[in-house]
C-alpha cells in the first residue's frame, strides 16, 4: 500500500522506521545479516501491509471485562466538556489492545463518546506499550463534538439543556463563539506585547482554530451531518463526519463541503432511529462521490478485530477492494492527520506493519505478523 505495489519485494528495518522498499535489498550493500540482533521475516507468498487503523474508537477507554468500573467514555455530568483528555483515561491493559495487534491493527484515534456537546480531545496512539504516554503519535488529535439523539436524552431527560437538536447547535456555537473571541484576544496580545491571563477552558480551542485538529462529529442522520458541515463553515474549521450513517443520502452535499467521513460502526443492529438506514453501501456511494472515506469499529460497539471484516463488507456492497483497504490504512491516516509516519509502507516511516496469509478482508484471513515501530510484536505461530 505504498506508492509502488511489488507482487515480491523486500523491506529494511532500521530502529523503528522503514530504511529501504525494493525489489531486491542487497544484504552487503545494507549492512544487514539475520543474527541475535537481526531478524528477517520469509513473507513469500503473504500479504504485506502497513498496519491497520482504526479511525474512530473508545478502546482502552471503554474497557472490556470490567463493566461500569472500565468505563471512563462519557462525562456525563456537564454537557460541555473541551478540556477533557483522552489520554487520561486510556487503559493499555485492556484486553482489546491484544485482540487489535491480532488483527493486525497497529494504531487507533481514541477519545470521549458522544454524551456531551462537546466531549473532549481524542488522542491517536499505537496499540501496543504499557505506558500510554509512549504509545502516542498525536495529541490531542481531534475535538469530539456530538450531534443528534445522544446529547438529547442524557441531559433532556434530566431537563437540562441540550433536549432538542436546536439547543445542541446553539449550545456549540455558543462555545465556538467564545473560543473565537479568546483566541484572537490572545493572538492581540501577543501581537502587541501586552500581558495576558490564559483560561484553562479556552486553551484547549486553539489546535482546533490554528486547524492543527479538526473538530470530530458524532452524525448519524442527514440533518445532523449538514448542520455539523454549517457550523464548520460558520468558523472556518476542519471537521470529519464521524459514523456519517445517512451520508450516501447526501453525498454530494458532503463532497460539497471538502470533509471527509469516517463509516461505522455497520456491524452493528440498528438500535436507535437515528441508525435506522444504517448500510454497508454507504462508504462506496461516498467514495464514488469524491468524498475520502475510512472505516470504522467504534470499539466496543463492534469489536475492534472486525475492522477488516467491516472494510471487506463495505468492499463488497460497492467500495472495492482497493479502497477497502485504503480506508483502513493511508485514508484513515491521513483524515486523522498522521501520514507522515503510519498508513503506508513508505521509506522513513514508522515500521508499524501487518502480515496476512490473504487479503485481510476476507474472513479466514489469519494475521501472521505484527510489527509496531520495528518490534514484531505479535506472530501467530506463538499464539
Amino acid at each position: 500500500m505504498s506508492g509502488v505495489n511489488y507482487e515480491s519485494g523486500c523491506i529494511l528495518i532500521t530502529d523503528n522506521k522503514i530504511k529501504k522498499v525494493a525489489r531486491f535489498i542487497d544484504e552487503n550493500e545494507n549492512n544487514y545479516s539475520e543474527s541475535e540482533d537481526n531478524t528477517v521475516i520469509n513473507a513469500n507468498g503473504n500479504w504485506v501491509m502497513p498496519g491497520l487503523i482504526d479511525a474512530h474508537s473508545h478502546i482502552g477507554i471503554s474497557e472490556e471485562k470490567k463493566g461500569e468500573e472500565g468505563n471512563d467514555c462519557n462525562e456525563t455530568t456537564e454537557p460541555i466538556t473541551p478540556y477533557l483528555k483522552a489520554i487520561d483515561a486510556i487503559n493499555p491493559m485492556d484486553a482489546a489492545f491484544h485482540n487489535a495487534i491480532k488483527a493486525g491493527i497497529t494504531s487507533v484515534m481514541v477519545g470521549p463518546g458522544s454524551s456531551n456537546v462537546v466531549g473532549g480531545q481524542f488522542v491517536f496512539i499505537k496499540t501496543n506499550g504499557r505506558k500510554i504516554d509512549d504509545m502516542v503519535v498525536l495529541e490531542p488529535a481531534a475535538m469530539k463534538v456530538a450531534f443528534g439523539e445522544n446529547p438529547k436524552k442524557n441531559y433532556g431527560n434530566n431537563n437540562q439543556m441540550p433536549s432538542t437538536r436546536m439547543s445542541t447547535a446553539a449550545m456549540l456555537r455558543e462555545e465556538l463563539f467564545l473560543a473565537e473571541q479568546y483566541a484572537r484576544k490572545k493572538q492581540d496580545a501577543i501581537d502587541t506585547g501586552e500581558s495576558f491571563s490564559e483560561d484553562f477552558r479556552s486553551e484547549c480551542w486553539l489546535p482546533v482554530f490554528d486547524k492543527k485538529i479538526p473538530l470530530k462529529a458524532h452524525v448519524h442522520r442527514a440533518d445532523d451531518i449538514l448542520t455539523a458541515i454549517r457550523i464548520a463553515k460558520m468558523f472556518d474549521l476542519n471537521l470529519t463526519l464521524d459514523h456519517c450513517t445517512e451520508g450516501h443520502l447526501i453525498a454530494e452535499e458532503i463532497k460539497k463541503s471538502g470533509f471527509p467521513a469516517i463509516i461505522g460502526p455497520s456491524l452493528s443492529s440498528r438500535n436507535k432511529i437515528e441508525v435506522q438506514y444504517m448500510e454497508f453501501k454507504t462508504a462506496g456511494i461516498l467514495h464514488k462521490a469524491g468524498v475520502k472515506v475510512a472505516i470504522t469499529t467504534d470499539h466496543p460497539v463492534s469489536l475492534i478485530q472486525c475492522l477488516p471484516i467491516c472494510a471487506g463488507l463495505a468492499a463488497k456492497e460497492g467500495l472495492g477492494i482497493e479502497e477497502g483497504l485504503r480506508a483502513i490504512t493511508i485514508n484513515a491516516a491521513e483524515i486523522c492527520n498522521v501520514s507522515s509516519r503510519v498508513g503506508s509502507i513508505e521509506e522513513g516511516k514508522d515500521a508499524d506493519i501487518a502480515i496476512f496469509d490473504g487479503n485481510p478482508m476476507e474472513i479466514f484471513t489469519k494475521c501472521l505478523y505484527t510489527i509496531i515501530d520495528g518490534k514484531v510484536v505479535y506472530k501467530a505461530e506463538d499464539d
